[in-house]
């Protein structure tokens, strides 16, 4: 039986560790710049609704000027999360996960937003890996203890006209953020559609993971970075 040289066994042993070390960096490459899914897109408006014919034509001014002022709820089509960006095994990735459970209120006097709030179940938030949603519900949200992210105005949205139906508008709002029991005060822009029946409400806002006492989980290879964003998509209809 042939034997196997010194040398040639270091050849192999470097062979065999060059090949492990190309598919510790090849894989995740290949798995995400050509088979893994593009994150959703950012939560926007979306193109118009259409109006019912009753709403169209040189009365939709007049139409969409009714029945603005009072109370509404957020309703059906609402949506919101998070999107954050991680280093997963050398490669840059986005994270989004997402939750229709969002419940909420605002009361609009002229042109004004003028209180409002709303609230997401973040034990319902979903991305697309159940390791990530796991790590989530647990030591990074801890929702068994802080099962609810909100955010309150304090002061109102003056978006400056009431809009037709389709149109939008925008504003800039301040409130509270509560994340994970610490709320800080945030700032940020606001766009509204009217549609035929309500109108829907967009935002995003920025945060700081340690702004809220949460350390930027980092697991299984997946570096987080220390910022993100909580992105919202709210359907109203008269309360």
């Amino acid at each position: 039986m042939a034997r196997t040289t010194p040398g040639r066994w270091k050849r192999w042993l470097i062979i065999g560790i060059a090949a492990a070390a190309l598919v510790g960096v090849g894989g995740p490459y290949v798995y995400i710049n050509y088979i893994q899914d593009d994150p959703p897109a950012a939560l926007s408006l979306d193109s118009p609704p259409a109006a019912p014919e009753s709403t169209s034509g040189s009365g939709s001014g007049d139409q969409a000027g009714q029945n603005v002022e009072g109370s509404w709820r957020v309703g059906s089509g609402s949506q919101a999360g998070y999107r954050v960006d991680e280093v997963l095994f050398g490669q840059n990735v986005t994270a989004v996960g997402r939750t229709e459970e969002v419940t909420g209120e605002l009361e609009i006097e002229g042109t004004r937003a003028a209180s409002g709030s709303f609230t997401v179940d973040l034990a319902s938030v979903r991305s697309d890996s159940d390791q990530r949603d796991g790590q989530f519900r647990g030591r990074v949200m801890n929702t068994e203890r802080y099962p609810n992210a909100t955010f309150e105005l304090t002061e109102p949205v003056d978006f400056g006209s009431v809009p037709d139906v389709n149109e939008q508008v925008t504003g800039k709002a301040t409130g509270d953020l509560t994340i994970h029991g610490q709320t800080n005060s945030v700032t940020f822009d606001l766009t509204a559609q009217r549609t035929a029946d309500g109108f829907r409400v967009n935002g995003s806002i920025p945060v700081t993971f340690a702004d809220y006492g949460i350390d930027a989980p980092n697991f299984g290879g997946i570096t987080v970075e220390d910022e993100g964003t909580v992105e919202f998509l709210l359907a109203f209809s008269p309360a």
